[in-house]
């Protein structure tokens, strides 16, 4: 094929993929009522391990729900309802990101806990978590990170499903000489993220929200994105909006005399991806903080990680952390209106994990094995 031909194809497939993101705008514009999950009565909560390292550090997340919930298990106000088909091997048979009959599973589910899922490298097929994430319409991926004794107490609020992302398999190749992937950023889906991160901050007592681009570059799509987040900054006045390039903030989370005046983060998709894993590791690494992916009608929660084929590879898929996953079921337990669990679980992992720290997982033979560092969890839990 020349290089003309190339372009034609080009043309034709930016022409698709920019007729798609219209109609996905003119989507979201659709009136919903969002889902009040603490007024649940009942409550579904899907089980879905993923693969790698995600069915062992997922076995004991089920133990610990089993565990804080046997009251509601018991009376049949929570089920807990186990999901399979989300493996590497059964996507790269069947084709698909997310298995049809799996993703049915899901949406079966008020909640969704998923462990980690493997991505493959080059190729055509999508992420797990990007196909999800779109298909449920989890616009809000929140991320906590705190280090009590540095004065750190942070949020992020990373758009979910726009920026890259989205269109991260959509892109174009001139064989020989380029290659071009997309980027999208919309006022709707830009619009919601921020009321997200505004609302949090001032139900939660936080006087300043970080917006954090690099609209110096990226006029279009991250210019966009800054300027619909200070719009939505004025119906906050009590809440101080800062605009700063993802660069310098970079920096500013190591910098020790920087970092402790931040509070919110409202960041696109990408950007948002990199800058909490670096948050987790000054909390102690990725496999100490826990994610939420919030939407209007569904929500999931997970560890940030991944599968880490390399531990499974080695034999060290025992010795994973469960921190991470078991943060998740904290926000989960929030989310749905079971405070109260909530609560009882943040004080046994900050015990466990920041106080008397009498197990720790390292990763590797010299630590804990996930399983240990559970029975030391579930111990404190009366």
């Amino acid at each position: 094929m020349n290089k003309e031909a190339y372009i034609q194809d080009a043309m034709a497939q930016y022409e698709k993929v920019l007729r798609q993101q219209i109609a996905r705008c003119e989507k979201m514009q659709e009136a919903t009522i969002p889902k009040d999950f603490s007024a649940l009565t009942t409550i579904t909560i899907g089980l879905c391990g993923g693969d790698g390292i995600g069915p062992v550090i997922m076995e004991q997340a089920r133990r610990l729900l089993e565990k804080l919930l046997k009251k509601e298990l018991d009376e049949g106000k929570v089920t807990l309802k186990e999901i399979r088909g989300l493996t590497i091997e059964n996507r790269m048979a069947k084709g698909e990101a997310v298995p049809a009959e799996v993703l049915e599973q899901m949406k079966a589910c008020d909640v969704i806990l998923k462990g980690p899922t493997t991505t493959p490298k080059g190729g055509t097929m999508e992420s797990a978590n990007v196909f999800l994430r779109r298909e449920l319409d989890l616009y809000a991926n929140v991320r906590p990170v705190r280090v009590p004794e540095e004065g750190i107490d942070w949020m992020f609020f990373r758009e979910n499903t726009e920026g890259e992302y989205v269109l991260g398999s959509s892109g174009v190749e001139i064989p020989g000489d380029l290659a071009m992937d997309f980027k999208v950023i919309t006022d709707c889906g830009t619009k919601r993220i921020a009321r997200a991160a505004f609302e949090f901050a001032r139900k939660n007592g936080k006087n300043q929200v970080a917006i954090v681009t690099k609209a110096n570059i990226m006029k279009k799509t991250d210019g966009k994105f800054s300027k619909i987040c200070n719009e939505v900054a004025k119906a906050y006045p009590e809440v101080n909006a800062e605009d700063w390039y993802i660069d310098i903030m970079t920096a500013n989370l190591v910098n020790k005399e920087m970092r402790r005046r931040f509070q919110v983060f409202v960041l696109p998709n990408l950007y948002g991806d990199i800058i909490t894993d670096e948050a987790a590791q000054i909390q102690g690494g990725v496999g100490t903080a826990g994610s939420a992916n919030l939407g209007d009608q569904y929500a999931m929660f997970e560890a940030i990680h991944g599968s880490a084929p390399r531990m499974v590879e080695e034999g060290l898929a025992e010795y994973a952390n469960p921190s991470s996953i078991f943060k998740a079921v904290e926000m989960m337990l929030r989310h749905i209106g079971l405070v109260e669990h909530a609560d009882k679980l943040e004080q046994v992992l900050q015990l466990c994990c920041e106080t008397e720290k009498k197990l720790v997982v390292t990763g590797t033979k010299e630590g804990s094995t996930c399983k240990d560092f559970a029975e030391y969890v579930l111990g404190k839990i009366d």
